[in-house]
């Protein structure tokens, strides 16, 4: 006989890990939501999104941003948290401070890990949040963060302080916890030598090191950091847990980068799959 609908659904497998993703689309796949998505697939979450802004995005550049009205950032946030749920959340490119504000807002509705990457330009140095929203998100978003991921440029922007080589990490790092976030993950990847970043909560400090790769194709590294991260923290994994897969899976995706375009290609988000 065949089993009805009901009878299905309670012998169907449990869903996995829910990660939302709050930040900016690139049409050229590399970068926002769609690496973002690509690296949840990776780690076995069911991926789920609300896009900030659209994005003319190629492997040479920005060409053009379009932040969504604030009632369709607002809606896509709340239709999947009111009825899905999330075991985490990971925010990226929010470009204007009334949508950091509203990102912000909706943060308090939810009981889950968050990750914020504070996006503030791109890979080709095109900037994505407007100088005026600097202050929300030192003030409003960052407090709300389990773990806030910057590089060392977001870090100066942030803070103020400049990281010359990986011994000035540390003070880096203070400076941020200082805005209000649970943990902080400096990264190192734009300083010479091998690749260092440096996750504390202020009592402990660890080291994350890696291999440095002689690669062009880089582009996407830190919405996919991110992203990873969220998605370990989504299986309870704890920040050092979580940070230490995050950071394997990256140095693997980088390796892996390949061409596309005519300017800098992205990480390989399916290398693992390829292999």
């Amino acid at each position: 006989m065949r089993p009805s609908a009901a009878g299905s659904d309670r012998a169907a497998a449990a869903p996995p890990p829910r990660v939302l993703t709050i930040a900016g689309s690139d049409s050229g796949g590399g970068a926002g939501i769609q690496a973002d998505l690509k690296t949840m697939l990776s780690f076995g979450v069911h991926g789920m999104s609300a896009i900030v802004a659209v994005t003319a995005q190629n492997s040479l550049g920005v060409h053009g941003v379009w932040d969504l009205p604030a009632d369709a950032v607002r809606g896509q946030i709340r239709a999947v948290v009111d009825d899905i749920g999330v075991d985490a959340v990971k925010t990226g490119m929010l470009s204007s401070a009334a949508l950091v504000a509203l990102v912000a807002d909706e943060l308090d509705r939810v009981d889950a890990p968050v990750v914020v990457d504070p996006v503030g330009v791109s890979k080709h140095g095109d900037p994505l949040l407007a100088p005026d929203a600097l202050d929300v998100v030192r003030h409003e978003l960052l407090p709300r963060a389990t773990i806030v991921t910057p590089n060392v440029d977001e870090v100066r922007l942030l803070t103020g302080v400049t990281v010359a080589d990986t011994t000035d990490l540390p003070r880096a790092a203070k400076a941020m916890l200082a805005l209000g976030p649970q943990w902080v993950l400096v990264k190192g990847g734009h300083l010479t030598g091998e690749a260092v970043d440096l996750l504390t909560d202020g009592t402990q400090e660890i080291e994350l090191r890696g291999p440095r790769y002689d690669r062009r194709h880089t582009h996407g590294t830190g919405c996919t950091l991110a992203s990873a991260l969220a998605s370990r923290l989504a299986y309870g994994d704890s920040p050092v847990e979580a940070a230490r897969a995050a950071k394997d899976y990256v140095s693997g995706a980088l390796a892996a980068g390949f061409p596309l375009g005519a300017g800098i290609g992205p990480v390989d988000h399916g290398y693992r799959h390829r292999r």
